[in-house]
């Protein structure tokens, strides 16, 4: 079913208000991290500081070109960061010659399909299209090349790739599609604003908190940096931080607060997902293609999680 077409998505003033926002914030933050640098000289902490938030400048750059462009900008943009992130994950899993037909269906037949879909908009097919048909394919590609060792294994860590890097990244464009029913000029674009600040805000809080006030660690043997006092003041804060952006939103306070805590707590527990992957491979991050940040999966895995739970519920509760 079509909903909308790309020209409903140029830029509207809200969207202009929140780049504008995240311009200034990342701005400030530019002078304090050189600022400590001039003064305390180029530290490794603050180093890193500086690399993060030069990274920061780099994504929020190409996601308001993705924006500009619309539904399709946005559909390019993820499909590429869906590519690397399942370049980065079956680099670090365990494959087989045997495997070899089932990576090319998922990088040249299963990426490009799905993401075909939602620009096309068919909700109903984009749904269900990896979750049901690739992971049947997949295990049947694996099956005819008769490679049995180890097939269990290999096969999971595909179809878990497929989910991960694809199908779950793959809902945030989706939000471009909503039909939502709201009185304010609120759009798929601003709820992609909405879900990654605040999950991304989320982390940075978390980080903070956990720096300033972290004594308890949640899962030591997962992410030992994360702590209960990190958790709690940074998840407490993105929900605040998720009532004040209720203007880009079809919700009102109370609801943005409830989405914002739902999708910061999906977050959380998807890093510490990725967290066990990472661990369960002998690795700290999975890859080096964002400066500061690790891969795309480090910088991603609580927006892969939280990604379809927001979508869902928008959709359920808040579109004709």
């Amino acid at each position: 079913m079509m909903y909308l077409t790309d020209r409903q998505w140029m830029l509207d003033h809200p969207t202009v208000l929140v780049f504008a926002g995240l311009g200034l914030v990342l701005l400030v933050a530019t002078l304090i991290g050189r600022g400590l640098a001039f003064l305390k000289g180029n530290t490794s902490t603050i180093d890193n500081l500086n690399q993060r938030i030069d990274a920061w400048w780099i994504m929020v750059a190409a996601m308001g070109v993705a924006f500009i462009f619309g539904l399709t900008g946005l559909v390019i943009l993820f499909a590429l960061l869906s590519f690397w992130a399942l370049r980065e994950f079956l680099t670090l899993t365990p494959t087989r010659h045997g495997d070899h037909g089932s990576l090319l269906l998922l990088f040249f037949v299963g990426l490009p399909v799905q993401y075909w879909l939602v620009w096309d908009q068919w909700y109903g097919l984009y749904s269900i299209f990896l979750p049901v048909y690739g992971f049947l394919v997949l295990a049947i590609a694996a099956t005819l090349r008769g490679d049995t060792e180890n097939f269990l294994q290999r096969v999971s860590f595909v179809q878990w790739g497929m989910m991960i890097c694809i199908y779950f990244l793959s809902h945030v464009p989706a939000l471009v599609t909503l039909p939502l029913v709201s009185e304010r000029p609120t759009g798929g674009l601003l709820l992609i604003a909405f879900l990654v600040i605040v999950v991304q805000g989320s982390d940075v809080l978390q980080y903070i908190f956990g720096k300033i006030l972290g004594r308890h660690p949640v899962a030591p043997k997962l992410s030992p940096s994360k702590t209960w006092e990190g958790l709690v003041g940074g998840i407490l804060s993105a929900t605040a931080l998720g009532a004040a952006l209720w203007w880009i939103t079809p919700f009102s306070v109370p609801v943005a607060a409830g989405m914002a805590f739902i999708i910061c707590v999906t977050g959380f527990f998807g890093g510490l997902v990725m967290s066990a992957i990472k661990r369960d491979r002998g690795v700290k991050d999975w890859g080096r293609m964002i400066r500061g940040h690790g891969g795309v999966l480090d910088r991603l895995d609580s927006v892969i999680f939280a990604a379809p739970v927001f979508l869902h519920l928008t959709r359920y509760w808040y579109t004709t």
